[in-house]
């Protein structure tokens, strides 16, 4: 195939152009295919912003073709293909049905292992209406959140498909989320996204495609215990509405997620070998959508859709300071999975309608701020936030929340942007909420932010907190050899093991246990 970059269009040109346009360069008639693989927007130059696309085309005498071209070259068409594989009839126990595990199970249940999936949340139709409930009531199910539940915490978000990996996986799994309900433009789209309400559908369809080649999904079911039999694995004991009960296996995947705090209590007790590890605090900073749109597109603002922003700085100080998960038109979520705590986070619909635009605001923490040498020290400190949110916010899952300009200490305008965090907001100082040590970088980054995004620092923005689960503070050690951990038979795997941070990376992470095991099943067949 040949592929060829750089192809412009004006704002006001459709896509249907572009087909002729890459025949005219290549001087043919004809194309055997043509499939778009980026698109992009450049607005470095507000006065010339434009589209910019990347194809992949076949046609006849190719060479001669792709040499006439100066942003031409020859690729090759190559398909991922899943390892050989002999499956045994004993179950692999995957714990977690977010991208990580429902990708490393729907890969194993195709090569014909046996799959069984424990997930402590329950199906994403019943989990959605549990969500909505909470947000609506402040009655919360631990069980059952934006944390918990079918499709893993990145359900209620932007569901955004970037990642700062490369990987040759990543084209194989944004095909499978297309396979399976996700918009094709994902596929070549430069910041793909595909919304809640879209990968709610996407994640029933991998579960049904994981059920039809015999794979099993026990929803409503925890990890609270593994069985050690000569530092191997040799069985999960699971949680359910029925009382515990054992399966019998030599391999489980942890693919728990960041805010499975019980299994990482249990993990330790076990002595599994783990370390804690760096990851970030701020709040959600809220803005009007259009403001976000005219800093990025100028008068051109209303010509593609919700703009959308990342932001960073290094602070005299050592501390970084940067924008994460932003949401455009979107909403702030309450996001806690533990009664008596308050967690943010933010989430877009497809379509990305809404008026404000919000991102989470972070700084770096190291262990050195953990005040201690505990493996858990960094999940105590994101807990105690959460706790004195709670109690600042008057107890009821509303959220504290501050005014930028009175952040800064430069005041603000009565009329506002309205906060979109439901169940509710209420506003206070968040010096009471987060370490100091966060709120002084967050106040130093603001303005240096806003010289790159015009009205980041609007005194009439909205600052919502705490966001404390944008990673796993724990990491689960493994080989990078075996993916095992130092007991044979686990797996520690995606974002909750500290090898991912986000939905594609998550994905990722799953596949690559998954060829793993299946690598290794080969091996003990050919040994027996």
């Amino acid at each position: 195939m040949i592929r060829i970059t750089d192809i412009k269009l004006k704002p006001d040109e459709p896509e249907s152009v572009l087909k002729g346009k890459v025949m005219a360069l290549l001087g043919v008639k004809t194309l055997k295919s043509f499939r778009i693989s980026k698109k992009s927007i450049d607005a470095r130059r507000k006065n010339d912003i434009h589209l910019v696309y990347s194809v992949d085309v076949e046609t006849e005498n190719e060479r001669a073709a792709a040499a006439r071209i100066k942003n031409a070259r020859l690729i090759e068409n190559k398909e991922y293909i899943f390892p050989a594989a002999a499956p045994s009839d004993e179950p692999i126990v995957i714990v977690g049905a977010g991208p990580a595990g429902l990708m490393c199970g729907l890969a194993l249940a195709k090569a014909g292992f046996r799959v069984i999936i424990a997930e402590r949340g329950k199906p994403v139709e019943e989990r959605a209406a549990d969500v909505e409930r909470f947000w609506e009531t402040g009655r919360l199910d631990p069980d059952s959140n934006v944390q918990f539940g079918e499709g893993g915490a990145g359900t209620f978000s932007d569901g955004k498909l970037t990642t700062g990996i490369n990987d040759f996986r990543i084209n194989h799994i944004l095909k499978v989320f297309h396979e399976h309900g996700a918009p094709e433009e994902i596929i070549y789209q430069a910041k793909p996204h595909i919304g809640t309400d879209k990968l709610c559908e996407m994640v029933v369809s991998i579960r049904r495609d994981i059920e039809a080649h015999g794979g099993e999904i026990r929803f409503s079911s925890t990890l609270s215990d593994i069985e050690i039999t000569d530092n191997r694995i040799s069985g999960a004991v699971i949680a359910s509405a029925g009382g515990h009960y054992t399966i019998k296996t030599s391999q489980i995947v942890l693919a728990i997620g960041h805010s499975a705090r019980d299994t990482f209590e249990m993990l330790r007790k076990k002595g599994v070998d783990m370390e804690q590890k760096s990851f970030s605090i701020g709040a959600r900073i809220e803005h009007s959508q259009k403001m976000v749109n005219i800093a990025q597109y100028g008068d051109m603002y209303d010509k593609f859709g919700a703009a959308d922003y990342k932001l960073s700085v290094h602070l005299p100080s050592g501390r970084g300071v940067y924008t994460f998960c932003m949401c455009p038109g979107g909403v702030v979520v309450a996001s806690a999975s533990e009664e008596g705590g308050v967690v943010t986070n933010g989430m877009s619909r497809f379509s990305r309608d809404g008026s404000n635009a919000n991102s989470a605001l972070l700084v770096g923490v190291t262990p050195d701020d953990f005040g201690s040498a505990d493996v858990l020290a960094g999940m105590y400190l994101q807990r105690d936030i959460e706790r004195r949110a709670f109690k600042a916010a008057g107890g009821d899952y509303s959220a504290p929340a501050q005014r930028v300009g009175d952040f800064l200490g430069c005041g603000h305008d009565k009329i506002g942007i309205t906060p979109s965090y439901r169940p509710g907001i209420k506003w206070t100082n968040l010096d009471n909420i987060l370490p100091d040590f966060v709120t002084a970088s967050m106040r130093e980054a603001i303005p240096l932010m806003d010289k790159r995004l015009r009205g980041f620092a609007d005194k009439n923005a909205v600052l919502t907190a705490p966001e404390t689960r944008s990673s796993s503070p724990v990491r689960i050690l493994r080989s990078k050899e075996t993916l095992q951990s130092a007991i044979s038979g686990l797996y520690p795997c995606g974002e909750g093991a500290g090898y991912a941070g986000g939905i594609m990376s998550a994905a990722v992470d799953g596949l690559k246990i998954a060829e793993k095991i299946a690598y290794n099943s080969i091996i003990c067949h050919n040994n027996t």
